[in-house]
């Protein structure tokens, strides 16, 4: 775990490096920075702070990205994640913070795998549109999202059963995803899983700022010129490659 005093220029360096690779990939493909950032970081940081500076993140990026897809918004379903989220994100604080941090790398980890064998190579899905499976969607994301900083397969495999159109899905997502942060961070200081004092030094927080920015401004230039599936290809590999490190770590430990 990484302290206010021992954050080094190279976890720095590693960490804008996988800011500025997810919220490039945020901004081209609605998602993103979870999949990347969440198993670099907890690498770096350690599963539960790594986690936690991945929600900060998610916060930041959604709410830019938001403020240049503003009208492609769906904010009806918008409204049905939002309770949703909160209701999954309690259970997980407190899952982050009884769990020790082998088991939380072998649960973020597999939650990263699952997610992208689900999401990616499962066959084509029957088309359910209801607001049961739309609020079931919220609580699993908020869930996921704080345990693991991951909610983006269950939103992507939420809007292939729901036959979401990509646009609008990947608008709606920037102000979901701001606020699963919100809750994320929120609801993990209030039951103790991370304390203020273990937080990174207040510097880094800028840094992330910067970062998202440019990243954004990098997905922008990129979206006519690279190909969404190019850019998902990137985003499988870095995340795949991420969660079976974050597994083998987690066992490590435990032996």
């Amino acid at each position: 775990m990484v302290h206010s005093g021992g954050v080094t220029l190279g976890i720095v360096l590693a960490a804008v490096a996988a800011i500025l690779v997810g919220s490039t990939l945020q901004r081209l493909s609605g998602t993103g920075v979870g999949l990347v950032v969440a198993p670099v970081l907890a690498m770096l940081m350690g599963p539960a702070l790594g986690v936690f500076v991945t929600n900060s993140t998610t916060v930041v990026s959604g709410f830019l990205i938001m403020l240049s897809v503003f009208r492609d918004v769906d904010w009806k379903r918008y409204l049905i994640f939002l309770p949703m989220a909160l209701l999954g994100a309690v259970p997980a604080a407190f899952l982050v913070r009884e769990l020790p941090a082998a088991w939380l790398n072998i649960v973020l980890g597999s939650v990263v795998l699952v997610a992208l064998v689900l999401t990616f190579a499962t066959p084509r899905v029957p088309h359910v549109r209801n607001h049961t499976l739309t609020a079931a969607a919220g609580a699993v994301g908020g869930f996921l999202n704080t345990s693991a900083g991951v909610a983006a397969p269950a939103m992507v495999m939420y809007s292939r059963f729901a036959r979401w159109d990509q646009r609008s899905f990947a608008a709606t997502m920037q102000p979901t995803f701001m606020t699963m942060g919100i809750f994320s961070v929120a609801t993990k200081l209030l039951v103790g899983a991370t304390a203020v004092g273990q937080l990174p030094p207040w510097w880094l927080f800028p840094i992330i700022v910067v970062t998202v920015v440019v990243g954004i401004r990098v997905g922008a230039w990129l979206a006519s010129r690279v190909s969404l599936d190019a850019a998902r290809m990137v985003a499988i590999t870095l995340a795949g490659v991420g969660g079976a490190v974050a597994v083998v770590r987690g066992v490590v430990m435990l032996v």
